[in-house]
C-alpha cells in the first residue's frame, strides 16, 4: 500500500490500512508506509486534553465543523475508555462527534478513528502514532482527543503540534491545572462551557493566576487562555484564530521540525523500552544509539534499526 493508493481509495482504504498497522506494523510492507507518510507530513497536528467531562468531544466536534466549512480536510483519533471485556473501545467520543457535527455526516474530507487506550496511561493509545503520522500526510489537520484520565494525561505533548487543554468552570479543573506536568504542556488553555457566564469567567481568571505563578517554558509562544462553548459557538472564532497563530509560529525558524524531530526522538526511546526494558535500553548506550537517535529517519525505520542492533547473536 502507497499513499497514493490511499489518496485514491479514500475512507475505505484508509480504515483498511490503520487496521493492517494495528495488526502487523512491524512489516515490510507496514514500515515502507509510514516511512513515506513521515517524509510526506501536510497537516498541523491540534491535540484536545483535560479530565473527563470537560467537553472534549463537543469541542471537537466544533472544531472539525469549522475546519470543514473553511475547506480543511481533517482526520481524527479518538482515544475512548477501553472495555474490560473485549479490550476495545467505548465509542462515545466517535459518536459524539458524528452526531455533534451534523453537516459533516457522509463527508470525504472527514475520517474520524477511534481508538482503545486499553492498560496505556498518559490519555493515547499504542497505535496513535502510525495513526497520526499516515493521517498527517493525507489531510490538512489532524485532531487527536486523549481519553480524558487526569494529571498524568501528558502524552500529547509528543504527538501534537499544539496541545488545548480544557478546563470546566466549577470542578476545581482550575487548580489541578497548577499542579506540574499538566501546566507544562498547553499552547492554548479554553474554559468550556462558557455560556455559563460568571462560573467561566472565574474558572479563567483562576487559569489566569496560575499561569502567572507557572514558570513553564512555551518557547516564546504567549499562552492563550480563551472561553469558549461549544454548544453557543462563543469562542469558536477565537479559538480558531489562535490555533492558525501557533501553527504559523511554529511554522518559523524551523521550531516545528525541531519539536518533531525531539517527538520522535521520545517515541523511539519509549517505543524500545516498552519493547526490552530498562535494561534493553542500558545494552544500546553508547555511540550507536546515539547515532541513530540523532538521523533523520523516521522515528519507525530507527526503531528498527535498534531493534534489528539488540537481537544480533552476541
Amino acid at each position: 500500500m502507497t499513499l497514493a493508493a490511499l489518496r485514491d481509495g479514500g475512507k475505505r482504504a484508509l480504515a483498511a490500512a490503520l487496521v493492517d498497522l494495528e495488526r502487523d506494523g512491524d512489516s515490510a510492507g507496514a514500515l515502507a508506509l509510514l516511512d513515506e507518510a513521515w517524509r510526506t507530513s501536510k497537516a498541523h497536528v491540534v491535540g484536545i486534553t483535560g479530565p473527563p467531562g470537560v467537553g472534549k468531544s463537543s469541542l471537537c466536534a466544533a472544531l472539525v465543523q469549522a475546519w470543514r466549512q473553511d475547506g480543511k480536510s481533517v482526520g481524527v483519533i479518538a482515544v475512548d475508555p477501553s472495555s474490560k471485556a473485549s479490550g476495545g473501545a467505548l465509542l462515545g467520543d466517535r459518536v459524539r462527534i458524528v452526531q455533534d457535527a451534523p453537516q459533516t455526516g457522509g463527508d470525504d474530507g472527514l475520517f474520524v478513528r477511534s481508538m482503545a487506550a486499553r492498560e496505556r496511561l498518559g490519555g493515547l493509545a499504542d497505535q496513535t502514532l502510525p495513526a497520526m503520522v499516515l493521517m498527517r500526510a493525507l489531510f490538512d489537520r489532524v485532531l487527536i482527543e486523549t481519553v480524558g484520565v487526569g494529571q498524568s494525561e501528558t502524552d500529547v505533548a509528543g504527538f501534537a503540534d499544539t496541545v488545548v487543554f480544557c478546563v470546566q468552570p466549577g470542578s476545581g479543573d482550575s487548580l489541578q491545572f497548577m499542579k506540574a506536568g499538566i501546566v507544562e504542556i498547553p499552547h492554548v488553555v479554553v474554559v468550556t462551557k462558557a455560556d455559563l457566564g460568571g462560573v467561566a469567567e472565574r474558572a479563567r481568571a483562576d487559569v489566569v493566576g496560575a499561569l502567572s505563578l507557572a514558570s513553564a517554558d512555551q518557547h516564546d509562544w504567549p499562552l492563550r487562555t480563551l472561553p469558549v462553548s461549544a454548544r453557543s459557538g462563543i469562542g469558536i472564532k477565537a479559538l480558531m484564530a489562535a490555533l492558525e497563530e501557533h501553527r504559523v509560529h511554529m511554522a518559523g525558524q524551523g521550531r516545528l521540525g525541531d519539536a518533531r524531530r525531539r517527538q520522535s526522538k521520545r517515541w523511539v526511546l519509549e517505543a524500545f523500552r516498552e519493547r526490552f526494558g530498562q535494561r534493553g535500553l542500558q545494552r544500546l548506550q553508547g555511540v550507536a544509539m546515539d547515532g541513530i537517535l540523532s538521523s533523520d529517519a523516521s522515528p519507525f525505520e530507527r526503531l528498527r534499526q535498534l531493534t534489528e542492533i539488540l537481537e544480533r547473536p552476541r
